[in-house]
């Protein structure tokens, strides 16, 4: 499964699946417990492909800093917690993404991203690749220059 089927819901803890969508919104299955719940149009919803990271230079795509986690990590779960304290997060990502904007990177945007990828993890999606649509677009793109 790939990452424009992940969920983050503001205010819910955790990841969802993607389900199905509706007239009002969609149905979303939890990661961590496996309860389904319906969304509306209103609720803050991020998709997992579309978040980026701020480096000095650029954003990087959320799914490239998991890659780059799972890489370290040997493709298991992070050795920090995503409830380490902040300089503890703070080192362990400079040593995943060391020219990240620090100014606009908080550690909370730090802790979600390790638990976020620990989630992951644990229920076996771990295909970071980019997405059918986003290399098709991509690659459009690229012969239309």
């Amino acid at each position: 499964m790939a990452l424009d089927k992940i969920l983050s819901i503001g205010g819910k803890p955790g990841l969802y699946k993607l389900l199905t969508q509706t007239r009002s919104g969609f149905v979303g299955e939890s990661l961590l417990d496996g309860k389904r719940i319906t969304v509306g149009l209103r609720n803050n919803v991020s998709v997992l492909s579309e978040i980026a990271i701020y480096t000095l230079e650029e954003e990087v795509p959320l799914r490239e800093v998991f890659q780059k986690i799972m890489e370290k990590e040997g493709g298991k779960k992070t050795k920090i917690s995503h409830k380490a304290q902040k300089l503890d997060l703070e080192e362990y990502f400079f040593e995943i993404l060391p020219n990240y904007d620090e100014d606009r990177v908080y550690a909370s945007d730090i802790k979600k991203i390790v638990q976020w990828y620990n989630i992951l993890v644990e229920n076996k999606i771990t295909d970071f690749s980019e997405s059918e649509t986003e290399e098709t677009v991509q690659t459009a793109a690229a012969d239309e220059e």
